[in-house]
């Protein structure tokens, strides 16, 4: 698939068939995540593979909707039956100490949104489809998967085959009401 076409077809998937994802695709669309750029090279970004129902289903429920979400106008997490039903979940996270922290920026979040888009996009070439899951209690999910308190949890992808073949493509804004030239508009 063409780099442009992808970007421009690739949507949020969160209803999966029961088709199992094949180990090859599976190890593709990870090592194109690790083929993302990142901060002065140090490659931060980690991933855990989540396949075990029982572990998804917990997963899901520690990504529910909490009083910090529902105050900003979240009602439920349209994600978490998503979670726990993908064939499998993919948890990104990140080592900040293995990455820049310039001025207060913090760039092992970037390094892994781009990991993010670099596997989202390998996905869907594939074949397969995903969505971030950025709603979730760190601290409990980090415990569940062993993971250490040293390192960031920061986000969830559940990945599988879309249960349908095409959706429809949420509105975007027009390019003049978000791109600026030269200065801010005003």
């Amino acid at each position: 698939m063409e780099t442009l076409k992808a970007i421009s077809t690739r949507r949020s998937v969160r209803k999966f068939s029961d088709r199992q994802v094949e180990s090859d695709k599976l190890h593709a669309i990870l090592e194109a995540a690790m083929m993302a750029p990142s901060w002065a090279n140090l490659q931060c970004v980690r991933f855990v593979v989540v396949k075990d129902p029982a572990t998804k289903r917990r997963i899901s429920e520690l990504s529910y909707v909490d009083s910090f979400f529902a105050a900003r106008g979240y009602k439920s997490n349209p994600s978490q039956v998503a979670l726990a039903e993908a064939p499998l979940v993919i948890v990104a996270c990140a080592l900040p100490n293995q990455s820049g922290d310039i001025r207060g920026q913090q760039y092992y979040m970037t390094d892994v949104g781009l990991a993010a888009e670099n596997l989202m996009l390998a996905a869907h070439d594939l074949g397969l489809g995903s969505v971030f899951v950025s709603i979730f209690e760190e601290k409990p999910l980090a415990d569940l998967l062993g993971i250490p308190a040293y390192i960031s949890v920061v986000g969830l992808f559940p990945l599988g085959y879309p249960q349908c073949e095409a959706s429809c493509a949420p509105p975007r804004k027009p390019l003049e009401e978000t791109v600026f030239y030269d200065r801010w508009p005003g």
